[in-house]
C-alpha cells in the first residue's frame, strides 16, 4: 500500500544499486505516546522480563538447592585465593541454610553443570520453526504461549527436583523449548507492527526487558530463597509468567488490522508505512538464497560473537565474583545484576538515536547499523580486558564490568535490528535462524570458562576477559565489512516491484 506522501520505506528499490536505500518520508508521522504499537512494546517489554526471570533463576536457587555438607570435595587439592580474603570471612561456609522442611539434594558439580544447561537444549530446537511458523501465522499466539507454558512449567519446578535430576532436566529442557518461540514471535510482531522509521526504538524497548529481567531476578531470586525457601522462587516467577499471559492474550494483535482498540489515524500510518513487506509470508520462503545471502551471514557470525561475551557473563560473573572477589552472596547478586541494569538504559537509548539519526537522513540505514555495532562490540571488548587488568580492586572491576554490558547494548540497535532491515517479511524466520546459532555460545562458552579457570587464578580469568574480547572484535569486523541495511532480493516478491513503480508514478505525476 502507498505512503500517502510518496514511498514506503519497505518498498522494492527500482534501482540496481544495492547500497541504494528507499526515500524516506514522514510527513504523516502518528504520535507514538499512548499508541497501540507503544502498548504493545510496554507489553513485550514486560513479557522478556519474565522470560529472564525464569530463565536465570535456577542459577541462583541452585546455590540454595544444593546441600553442599554432602558432596564430597575433591581429593588432595588445595585452592589458593587469587585475591585477599575480605577480614573475618575466613571461617564462613558456602553452605546455604533454607526455612525448616525445604529439602535440599546432594548433585555435585557435574549434575549441577547439567541442569543449568539443560534449557539452551530445549531453547535450540524451536528458534527457527517459531520463527517459521510465526512469520506465516503471526506471532501474538506463539509469544503468549511460549511465556504461559514455560511459567507453568516452571511452577513444577520443585516436584520435578524432588523426582530426581533426569526429572529436572527433562522439565528445564522443555522450559527451553517454550521459550525459544518467543524472540522470533517478537521478531514476526514487529516486522507487521513497527513503522520503519521507529523500528530501533520500539524494538530495543520491548527487547531490553531481557536484560531488566536479570537486572531484578538476580538479587531477588536470591532473597526469596533465604527468606522464604527457594521453592518460592519458581512458584512466584511461574505465577507472575502466567498473570502475565493474561493481560497479553486480552491486549495483543498479530497486526494493525485486527487490533480492535487502535485508532484508525494510527492503523493507517502503520500500514501505510510498512508497505506490502508488512505481511505474512506463505508456506514457501527463499531457502537457498538465504543460505548463500552474505549480509544474512553476517548478522549470523556477528550474534554469535556478541552473545559470547554476554552468555559469558551471564553464567560466569557470579563465579568470578566469588571465587575471585570474593563478594558475599547478598552483594554478588546485586553486584552481578548491575551491568544489566546499564545495558537496559543504553540499549533504549540507542534505539532512540539510531531511529533519529535514520529519520534525519544523518546516515543511511546500512551505516546506522554498522556503526552502533561497531561502536558497542569494540568498547564492550576493551572494557572486558580493563576487567582482567584491574586485579583485586572491587571498584574498578565492577566499574568496567558495567561499562562493557552498559555500552555494549548499543548493538541492540545495530546487529540484532538488522534482520528487520534486510527481509521484513521473513524476519521472523531470519530470527529464529541467527539465534539458533546465536544460542550456541550459551552451551560453549561456560565449558571454555570452566577449562580456563580450573585452577582458579587470575590468569585463568585474563583468559576468559581476553577471549571474549578477541571474538567481540572478529564479529565487529566481519559486520563492518559484509553486512547491509537494504532489502535483499530474495525478500522481494513481484507485487512488491510492481507496488514501488506504481508508487514512482503517482510520486511523479503529482
Amino acid at each position: 500500500m502507498p505512503s500517502p506522501n510518496g514511498y514506503s520505506i519497505n518498498s522494492a528499490p527500482l534501482d540496481e544499486s544495492e547500497d541504494s536505500e528507499p526515500l524516506i518520508e514522514n510527513d504523516a508521522v502518528h504520535p507514538q505516546c499512548c499508541s497501540a504499537r507503544l502498548n504493545l512494546a510496554v507489553l513485550m517489554f514486560l513479557g522478556f522480563s519474565v522470560v529472564y526471570g525464569l530463565r536465570v533463576n535456577l542459577s541462583v536457587a541452585m546455590v540454595a538447592m544444593v546441600n553442599t555438607t554432602e558432596t564430597e570435595p575433591a581429593q588432595n587439592t588445595s585452592v589458593i585465593s587469587a585475591c585477599p580474603m575480605p577480614a573475618g570471612s575466613e571461617n564462613t561456609s558456602d553452605f546455604f541454610p533454607q526455612p525448616a522442611g525445604i529439602p535440599q539434594y546432594p548433585w555435585d558439580s557435574e549434575t549441577q553443570g547439567w541442569l543449568q544447561g539443560a534449557f539452551f537444549f530445549g531453547y535450540l530446537c524451536t528458534q527457527i520453526p517459531a520463527g517459521y511458523l510465526s512469520g506465516h501465522y503471526g506471532g501474538s499466539v506463539f509469544m503468549g504461549l511460549g511465556v504461559l507454558g514455560t511459567a507453568a512449567l516452571t511452577v513444577l519446578t520443585p516436584l520435578a527436583a524432588s523426582m530426581g535430576a533426569y526429572w529436572l532436566f527433562a522439565l528445564r529442557a522443555l522450559e527451553g523449548f517454550g521459550e525459544g518461540v518467543t524472540f522470533p514471535a517478537m521478531m514476526s510482531l514487529w516486522a507487521r507492527w513497527a513503522p520503519p522509521l521507529e523500528r530501533s526504538r520500539l524494538m530495543t524497548l520491548s527487547g531490553s526487558g531481557a536484560s531488566f529481567g536479570a537486572f531484578v531476578a538476580l538479587p531477588l531470586s536470591g532473597y526469596i530463597c533465604q527468606t522464604l525457601g527457594w521453592p518460592a522462587v519458581f512458584y512466584l516467577c511461574g505465577g507472575t509468567g502466567c498473570l502475565w499471559s493474561v493481560f497479553w492474550f486480552a491486549f495483543a494483535s498479530d497486526d494493525p488490522r485486527t487490533n480492535r482498540r487502535i485508532s484508525k489515524e494510527e492503523q493507517d500510518y502503520i500500514i501505510n508505512a510498512i508497505g506490502s513487506q508488512g505481511t505474512g509470508h506463505g508456506w514457501s520462503v527463499p531457502v537457498l538464497p538465504m543460505l548463500l545471502s552474505v549480509p544474512l551471514w553476517s548478522i549470523i557470525i556477528t550474534q554469535m560473537c556478541s552473545n559470547w561475551s554476554y552468555y559469558t557473563m551471564l553464567t560466569s560473573l557470579p563465579t568470578y565474583m566469588n571465587d575471585i572477589m570474593h563478594f558475599d552472596i547478598k552483594s554478588n547478586g546485586f553486584l552481578s545484576a548491575v551491568p544489566y541494569l546499564g545495558a537496559l538504559f543504553f540499549s533504549t537509548l540507542s534505539g532512540v538515536a539510531a531511529d533519529s539519526l535514520i529519520e534525519r537522513k544523518v546516515f543511511s540505514i546500512t551505516v546506522v547499523r554498522k556503526l552502533f555495532t561497531l561502536i558497542g562490540l569494540l568498547s564492550g571488548a576493551a572494557f572486558l580486558v580493563a576487567v582482567s587488568y584491574a586485579g583485586c580492586s572491587h571498584i574498578l572491576t565492577v566499574t568496567f564490568l558495567t561499562l562493557s554490558a552498559t555500552i555494549g547494548g548499543m548493538t541492540a540497535a545495530g546487529v540484532y535490528m538488522n534482520q528487520i532491515d534486510i527481509a521484513p517479511r521473513y524476519a521472523g524466520l531470519l530470527l529464529g535462524i541467527t539465534n539458533t546459532f546465536g544460542t550456541i555460545p550459551g552451551v560453549v562458552a561456560p565449558i571454555a570458562t570452566g577449562y580456563f579457570t580450573e585452577d582458579r587464578t587470575m590468569a585463568g580469568w585474563r583468559k576468559v576477559f581476553w577471549v571474549a574480547a578477541g571474538i567481540n572484535v572478529v564479529g565487529a569486523i566481519i559486520f563492518t565489512i559484509f553486512s547491509s541495511g537494504t532489502i535483499q532480493p530474495w525478500a522481494v516478491v513481484k507485487d512488491d516491484v510492481a507496488e514501488a513503480e506504481k508508487d514512482r508514478s503517482h510520486s511523479n505525476s503529482t
